[in-house]
């Protein structure tokens, strides 16, 4: 009998921008509901509910010069690393972002050539059948490209991917917007290979999906609430819909990947999930023991950076996974054998999750 290809992560990597941004940098902002009308509360008051409901108290923005493929670049550079692969191995570098290298109070999205043909020019990667491409899908692109990546491997085609996840959002979020405190900026990479035959580890399952019927426009590019802040684009989040929607999605998607990798709920040691909101992700994996009529969660179970690192989009699973891999996260570890689930949600509206085993 012939053993499957099992795709297995053999290194990762991460960048954490070291500027430091408080919410208390965000009192002399000049916060403005969509109408363009202030608010009337005190911006203090707002900086406290919103720190109750995400769990953000600070994050990070990446240095003026400081770019996504920059950032990208570095993570890849630690990702093989710690893999031990030679870079001109490589079958395939694929970058997930949203808004391309931009400029600090440039705004203006720069894509031409692709993230991932600058990162793999950086990296001095000569070998011509090593293909390097972008991929836009939202927060969930990482583990997109990670799905891609493993259709790759299992099928013959490839035996190795870096898979990059890198995003500046502090410079597409309008000042003016109290949800411009969410965001933040980094980069996690992570070293995709084919395992041995016969191996247990590596991928075991995927399941993704996209509603775009009413769906697609929870999160768009809109105008400043400034009235006088000029034309251009910034990101806008109908955060209520954006909310429910995950919450009532993610968990029955997380338990099809679940099923389909022929596990059940307690062989899970820890659930990566996108780092959007403490409170939705909370939301999200109470449901989800629900679903299995489970009533008590591990405490240790759901590891979370939101709350000093806000969110990334794209960066912060991988971001994760490189903390907790690296023992850099106070009691959070993995260990061979242990199962895991990755998760995300975001602009499409686009979910995903795998289920891999160490």
């Amino acid at each position: 009998m012939e053993h499957p290809i099992r795709t297995i992560i053999t290194g990762t990597g991460s960048y954490i921008p070291d500027n430091v941004v408080t919410n208390e940098d965000f009192l002399d902002n000049k916060f403005l509901q969509k109408n363009g009308e202030p608010f009337d509360k005190s911006n203090r008051e707002i900086i406290e509910k919103f720190q109750q409901i995400t769990g953000i108290r600070e994050r990070r923005y990446a240095d003026d010069d400081m770019m996504a493929s920059d950032m990208g670049t570095i993570a890849a550079e630690r990702a093989l690393e710690s893999s031990g692969l030679d870079p001109e191995e490589l079958d395939y570098i694929i970058l997930a972002h949203n808004f391309g290298d931009i400029l600090h109070n440039n705004r203006r999205s720069d894509m031409v050539p692709t993230l991932a043909s600058r990162v793999k020019n950086s990296l001095g990667i000569r070998n011509s059948k090593c293909v390097a491409y972008d991929l836009p899908f939202g927060c969930p692109g990482w583990l997109q490209g990670i799905i891609q990546a493993n259709y790759y491997i299992r099928s013959g085609d490839a035996t190795s991917a870096l898979v990059i996840g890198s995003e500046t959002l502090s410079r597409v979020c309008d000042p003016h917007d109290r949800d411009s405190m969410i965001y933040a900026d980094g980069a996690g990479a992570t070293v995709l290979e084919s395992g041995e035959p016969g191996s247990r580890n590596g991928i075991l399952a995927h399941a993704s999906r996209s509603d775009t019927m009413t769906q697609a426009y929870f999160l768009e590019m809109e105008q400043s609430y400034k009235e006088d802040y000029g034309d251009t684009l910034f990101m806008k989040m109908n955060g209520r819909k954006l909310y429910q929607y995950a919450i009532t999605h993610v968990p029955g998607l997380v338990k099809e990947s679940i099923e389909d990798s022929g596990l059940v709920l307690g062989d899970i040691s820890k659930v990566l999930i996108h780092q959007a909101n403490e409170k939705l992700d909370e939301s999200i994996l109470e449901r989800l023991f629900e679903l299995y009529e489970i009533s008590e969660i591990p405490d240790d179970i759901m590891p979370m950076t939101i709350n000093w690192l806000g969110n990334s989009s794209v960066a912060t699973v991988p971001t994760l996974l490189d903390l907790v891999l690296r023992e850099k996260m106070n009691g959070q570890s993995l260990n061979p054998g242990d199962n895991i689930v990755f998760a995300s949600v975001g602009a499409g509206m686009n979910i995903n999750s795998v289920v891999y085993r160490v």
